[in-house]
């Protein structure tokens, strides 16, 4: 293994040696303090306070689902199409905090379109084509409504460019994860997109249930880096004093999963003992963790791949920034901590969720704990590892929560859509893992997460998916373990 600390900076090493770790290639994850009281299904998952979209009937009124179709979120996504690629070239600059972009989305129709939706949160739209052709928009709400000038044909692929530019806003206010999407810093930005809030830094389809390829081109003030998902992609260019990062990430991934985080960063990078490149990379306030970080990160992601079967991407890391968010997220390879030096149950946790999450991705919001009930038990696995049964990481979470607590009054099978990230999908779906470990023995229970990670690798999941593999593997009627700990809004007998 090669590694070096590096001070960023626009020298023409540290541009020779991060372009030499990419070559040319490729959560908001912790808990709400508690579960609250049950809410209705919200109308958008939106919360940035506009009102709910507006559509007028397109030329011939053949127009894709301002929705993708989740029950709980009905207005995140959109219907008609399918993403293959995002092309996103941006530039920011953090001191007027301006973005100018241009989006270029590859898709295959999955109807006959005489207009189709984007979501885009903000910024002013000036320009939109398809296949090349200028092509009509308007805005209501966080809706991007487009109206090519043919129609596109049921099955047919299209690319649609989008020219844009503003201030990026995050969403704020969240009932548990505070203010995420692009975040703005005092030397660049902070962006984590869980659950929908990559529109607000980019035009596209923004629903886990269509992911895509990306690259990424960006452009900062020179002395800044960026950080992308997967890898660099040559060797960045600066000119005029502004410079020219690229980086892409070749496996399919969930927009909400999506980064181009930036600012002044310290970098230690090389190769993991199996030889997965890796990268960490933090603030210079948090220097002295850089060594810790780099290491643990390669442990843990070789360490998994032993668990949960080979690693699914081309590199592994994390990214520690100085913006307080409260929370990490797993962006694809590269995992965000926001302004806390991550412990290693938080660095096992958004590792693991590149295989349950990132790898593996839901296609409703329902079934979020095959996420976080997943990353939960990892953390119980790392411990397990390091002398501490998960037995008895169980029986502390168990008896945490006497009867009466608010994770067994809705069960993490169910959607919430106004407390997402709630204690339920997370402790809950852990222990509901452990109880099937229990049920069919370690030998089954290991070999069904192999065989998930593996049959659905780059693909979608579901509860019902998860529950008839276990079946299947084990040769055991699961249903009423599954219904106690994932469905039923009471406590299970431990």
């Amino acid at each position: 293994m090669t590694s070096g600390r590096l001070a960023i900076g626009a020298s023409a090493t540290f541009l020779s040696t991060l372009a030499a770790f990419g070559g040319v290639g490729a959560t908001a994850c912790t808990a709400s303090k508690g579960a609250t009281a049950p809410a209705a299904p919200a109308a958008s998952v939106a919360a940035d306070g506009v009102p709910a979209p507006r559509h007028d009937a397109p030329r011939q009124g053949r127009i894709g689902a301002p929705g993708i179709g989740d029950p709980d979120f009905p207005t995140d996504g959109n219907g008609g199409y399918d993403v293959e690629h995002y092309g996103l070239r941006i530039g920011y600059d953090p001191s007027s905090r301006h973005l100018t972009g241009v989006a270029t989305i590859t898709a295959k129709a999955t109807q006959g379109l005489d207009a189709f939706n984007l979501d885009l949160s903000g910024f002013r739209v000036t320009r939109v084509t398809v296949d090349g052709r200028p092509a009509a928009f308007t805005r209501a709400g966080t809706e991007l409504t487009v109206t090519p000038a043919t129609s596109v044909s049921g099955a047919d692929r299209f690319t649609v460019a989008v020219s844009y530019d503003g201030e990026p806003k995050p969403i704020t206010g969240s009932s548990n994860l505070g203010t995420y999407g692009f975040i703005p810093t005092r030397d660049g930005a902070f962006v984590t997109s869980e659950p929908n809030g990559a529109k607000t830094w980019f035009p596209g389809n923004d629903h886990p249930a269509d992911k895509a390829r990306y690259d990424f081109e960006v452009t900062v003030p020179a002395g800044l880096t960026v950080l992308a998902n997967g890898e660099m992609v040559g060797a960045p260019v600066t000119a005029g004093g502004r410079t020219t990062f690229r980086w892409r990430e070749s496996h399919p991934m969930a927009s909400y999963l999506a980064t181009m985080t930036l600012g002044r960063f310290e970098l230690r990078q090389g190769r993991t003992a199996s030889g997965i490149a890796n990268l960490a990379a933090v603030d210079p306030r948090y220097r002295d963790s850089l060594s810790r970080l780099y290491t643990r990160s390669g442990q843990i992601t070789d360490y998994w791949s032993t668990v949960f079967g080979p690693y699914p991407f081309s590199s592994t890391g994390g990214v520690i920034d100085d913006f307080s968010a409260g929370y990490a997220l797993e962006n694809q390879t590269k995992p965000m901590y926001g302004g806390f030096v991550p412990d290693d149950d938080t660095v096992a946790h958004e590792l693991a969720h590149q295989w349950f999450g990132d790898s593996l991705s839901i296609r409703r919001w329902k079934d979020l704990w095959l996420n976080e009930g997943f990353a939960t038990y990892a953390e119980w696995l790392w411990k397990e590892r390091n002398g501490v049964p998960a037995e008895q990481s169980f029986r502390a979470a168990y008896d945490a929560h006497p009867a009466g607590d608010a994770i067994w009054k809705y069960p993490p099978g169910r959607a919430q859509p106004q407390d997402l990230f709630n204690d339920s999908v997370y402790r809950r779906g852990g222990m509901a893992l452990h109880a099937l470990r229990r049920r069919i023995g370690d030998a089954a229970f290991f070999k069904v997460l192999r065989t998930w990670t593996a049959e659905h690798r780059y693909g979608y999941v579901t509860t019902e998916e998860f529950v008839a593999l276990a079946e299947r593997i084990s040769g055991r009627q699961l249903d009423a373990l599954f219904d106690a700990w994932l469905f039923k809004p009471v406590r299970p007998a431990a």
